[in-house]
């Protein structure tokens, strides 16, 4: 079944063109030529939203979001509640149910405005997923070419092996024309990310036109559908060293994830979004979707050189005072520039890195890292887990935002996101912490906890702890060599801390140590400790069979 009938029978399409599986220069062009919405707060709906630089082809696509989706859309992100799935999918604040009734006559609704538009489609078909075991195909269908170039970035092309692909296949249709009547539609406003589970359909209308939303809309597709199979979908990077060791390291925004995984010594599986299988560790994706706002361009190279490359996409970088962005060299953009947004973005293919594994593919891992950046400087640099302390922390999924990050914060307040990755997982949290255990025990993997963030005091008052310890500490845990370690029990957090590492002062591997004031260390701690205890149990995690172990 060709394209044009395959969506004819599967959402009632009928008056519309395609313009399938065009190559990215194509899609470049495209984009410049047709993409048009709003760009300014205020601004008219018809302004163009993706530009050249000064390197034309042979550089990036510049694209421009909606001013109100600068980022994920979580307030208007939804689940079809169908009777087959709502027992099972982890309905929470930004993923909430949807009427299944409301829903089908959205999507009729929307699919009558494209054929009485006789609108203009780009489809790109691609894959979630690089082992063929588990790849799910998936169908973008938009009115942006830059989402669909976007989507060739970001996915693999081509996996040979899929058994039953029209069966398994996903489909998004992105139609940022539509703007939803709450009243009439059943959404919170006038825009909606809906999933439909029963159908293997996205539909995302109204302005949520961030280009995170058609890559984070099939993570959390696969977070739901590989634990049904007894896989392990995770919100991790990955890497292979030099003997065939495999790592993988969850963390939240700022925790040093990618930072950390790109390490010139091994081989990068990927930066973000990975399945552990029964036949080892492998990426969704096909390309890297990095943060630009503030890059240090020396200590991030590979980024930096990317900037330039043709095939790549920056998103929400506004052009300096006075000048077009036509005429800029990429290099040139201000990227401490955060008038649109703190969360200026970058999309490039994963094989911009320099060293990257074959397949974007590896072994099961020997090694997990859980990481967290401490703001209140309490939590010791590195701790040796157990599994029980493995579930406990990952569905804690702990790290700090720090004052003056946002308004209103003036000192460090935590923030707690079940497996390092609340809203993109649609399993309830144990169902990803008991995979993790019980792969972790089979894989005989050791795993530590791994804290990148203060010392000596909280943020304002003590130091980030350094990277080069930082990376001291993953080295020796990866090498094995805090295996064997002797080891004291944290007195407030109950955490195997080593007494020594190869490379980093034993006196700061007690966080104790390093505060002036012990009293008002045990004050801070306890402090601490008492926010992951009411995190526990506002979320009913011991009701759900996690022991609690501090």
């Amino acid at each position: 079944m060709d394209i044009a009938a395959a969506l004819k029978a599967k959402l009632g399409l009928s008056s519309v063109s395609y313009k399938a599986d065009l190559s990215k220069e194509e899609l470049f062009h495209e984009a410049i030529a047709n993409d048009r919405g709003r760009i300014r707060a205020g601004g008219p709906d018809n302004e163009q939203k993706a530009y050249p630089t000064k390197l034309g082809i042979q550089g990036p696509l510049v694209y421009y979001t909606d001013p109100t989706c600068t980022g994920r859309p979580v307030q208007d992100t939804f689940g079809v509640a169908w009777p087959e799935v709502v027992d099972s999918v982890w309905w929470k604040k930004d993923y909430q149910k949807f009427d299944p009734a409301k829903y089908e006559g959205l999507l009729k609704r929307v699919v009558a405005h494209l054929n009485e538009q006789k609108a203009t489609l780009f489809v790109k078909n691609v894959y979630c997923g690089w082992d063929p075991s588990y790849a799910v195909p998936y169908r973008f269908v938009g009115e942006y070419a830059t989402h669909a170039f976007f989507a060739h970035n970001m996915f693999p092309k081509g996996i040979q092996g899929v058994e039953g692909e029209d069966a398994k296949r996903w489909t998004m249709l992105n139609v940022p024309s539509f703007h939803c009547d709450p009243d009439r539609d059943g959404t919170n406003s006038k825009r909606a990310v809906i999933m439909d589970f029963k159908n293997k359909i996205g539909l995302v209308v109204g302005r949520a036109d961030y280009c995170g939303v058609v890559k984070k809309t099939m993570f959390t597709v696969m977070n739901y559908l590989l634990p049904e199979s007894g896989q392990m979908s995770m919100h991790c990077s990955a890497n292979v060293g030099a003997r065939g060791d495999c790592a993988i390291l969850f963390g939240l925004s700022g925790t040093g994830k990618t930072t950390l995984s790109a390490d010139p010594d091994r081989k990068l599986i990927g930066d973000d979004e990975h399945a552990w299988t029964d036949a080892g560790v492998s990426n969704y994706e096909d390309g890297c979707y990095a943060k630009l706002i503030d890059l240090d361009k020396s200590a991030e190279p590979v980024i930096a050189a990317a900037l330039s490359m043709p095939g790549t996409m920056i998103e929400n970088v506004p052009a300096p005072a006075g000048k077009k962005i036509e005429e800029l060299d990429p290099q040139d953009l201000d990227l401490s520039d955060s008038s649109i947004t703190e969360n200026t973005r970058f999309s490039y293919p994963l094989d911009c890195n320099p060293n990257v594994m074959d397949g974007a593919k590896g072994p099961h891992p020997e090694t997990i890292v859980l990481l967290t950046a401490d703001a209140f400087g309490v939590l010791p640099p590195v701790s040796i887990l157990e599994s029980k302390d493995v579930m406990y922390h990952f569905v804690s999924g702990f790290t700090a935002k720090l004052a003056g990050t946002e308004v209103g914060i003036t000192e460090p307040q935590a923030a707690f996101s079940a497996c390092f990755g609340a809203p993109f997982m649609a399993q309830k949290p144990p169902v990803y912490a008991r995979l993790l255990a019980k792969k972790m025990e089979t894989a005989k993997a050791r795993c530590i906890l791994l804290n990148t963030g203060w010392s000596g005091g909280p943020y304002g008052t003590g130091k980030r702890i350094s990277i080069g310890h930082t990376r001291a500490l993953l080295n020796a845990a990866l090498n094995g060599d805090l295996d064997k370690v002797e080891t004291a029990l944290h007195p407030v957090f109950n955490l195997r801390m080593p007494k020594s590492c190869p490379g980093v002062p034993s006196e700061i591997l007690d966080p104790k140590n390093t505060w002036a004031d012990g009293a008002a260390y045990d004050a801070q701690a306890g402090k601490l400790r008492d926010m992951f205890r009411k995190n526990f149990e506002e979320k009913g995690f011991a009701a759900l069979g996690i022991e609690p172990v501090m």
